[in-house]
């Protein structure tokens, strides 16, 4: 019997950190998403770079204070003394989801610096939480007597009302509610470590639809159905992109595997209608 002595593919190491919710490391997740595009990513590297960033803000004594007191500092020594910021250049460059490059520019989107300050913050103790508030990836941090929701761009903590207008302006059937009955809670729920790397994958997604660039964003959606194997849209996603570059088989498989668990969608007669051309086809 020979060993396998090969090592995993992008995908395969993917899929290994993916198995299990209560065991998913996000970080070395989310740098992993960078390997489609940067085959040779030294990931021991990125996650060194935060190893050391934690171990300096440990040596300032930022996890002996109070809540309060250890947000402030390590909003001082993560905006002020590094210097993470939005990438307001260009917000739509894929590597502003890319954990190695922020690390190395200092700059992206909401979300991927806030997943930069969530291991900060866990590293002095502090209770945090991503939240996949609608238009803006946001953090949260539970106190003694409630929680504060801060902004992953300048670790400023938003009001209620703040809160309460970014949702309408992102949900308009919402303007029919008023601060005291807006239902802000349901927006502000914890989000998982795989909600989190779905979010980032679902942003590749679009930035790569937009960009019509159909090879890059079929990489995407294979980790996407990797992450969520039983969602069946991302399923039904992947076909179509299979077939538009010609991969007919795989394209059937996942166009089959749609209508098998999604016969009453809106479209199942339209993705049947597909299978069966393909099918004709073959």
């Amino acid at each position: 019997m020979r060993l396998n002595l090969l090592p995993p593919s992008p995908l395969e190491y993917f899929t290994s950190l993916v198995q299990s919710d209560a065991e998913l490391p996000l970080l070395e997740a989310v740098v992993s998403l960078a390997q489609d595009e940067y085959p040779d990513l030294d990931l021991e590297h990125s996650l060194s770079v935060v190893d050391k960033m934690q171990s300096r803000l440990r040596k300032r004594n930022a996890q002996n204070g109070s809540v309060l007191e250890r947000i402030h500092q390590l909003n001082q020594f993560f905006y002020g003394e590094l210097g993470f910021a939005l990438n307001t250049n260009d917000y739509y460059d894929p590597d502003n989801s890319y954990l190695h490059h922020v690390l190395e520019t200092r700059r992206g989107i909401p979300i991927s610096i806030g997943v930069l300050w969530l291991e900060l913050a866990r590293s002095i103790g502090l209770d945090v939480y991503g939240v996949s508030f609608p238009g803006h990836f946001m953090l949260k941090v539970l106190l003694a007597q409630g929680q504060v929701i801060l902004d992953p761009l300048t670790g400023k903590s938003f009001s209620s009302q703040e809160l309460t207008h970014q949702l309408q302006a992102q949900i308009p059937r919402l303007s029919l509610y008023n601060e005291e009955t807006m239902p802000l809670g349901l927006f502000l729920q914890s989000a998982s470590p795989r909600e989190i790397l779905t979010r980032m994958l679902r942003n590749l997604k679009e930035i790569f639809r937009v960009q019509q660039d159909g090879a890059r964003q079929l990489a995407v959606m294979e980790r996407l159905v990797i992450l969520l194997p039983k969602d069946w849209i991302e399923r039904r996603d992947r076909g179509l992109a299979y077939e538009a570059v010609g991969r007919t088989q795989e394209a059937m498989v996942d166009f089959q595997s749609y209508l098998d668990f999604s016969r009453e969608a809106l479209d199942a007669t339209e993705i049947a209608q597909k299978l069966q051309a393909l099918k004709n086809q073959a």
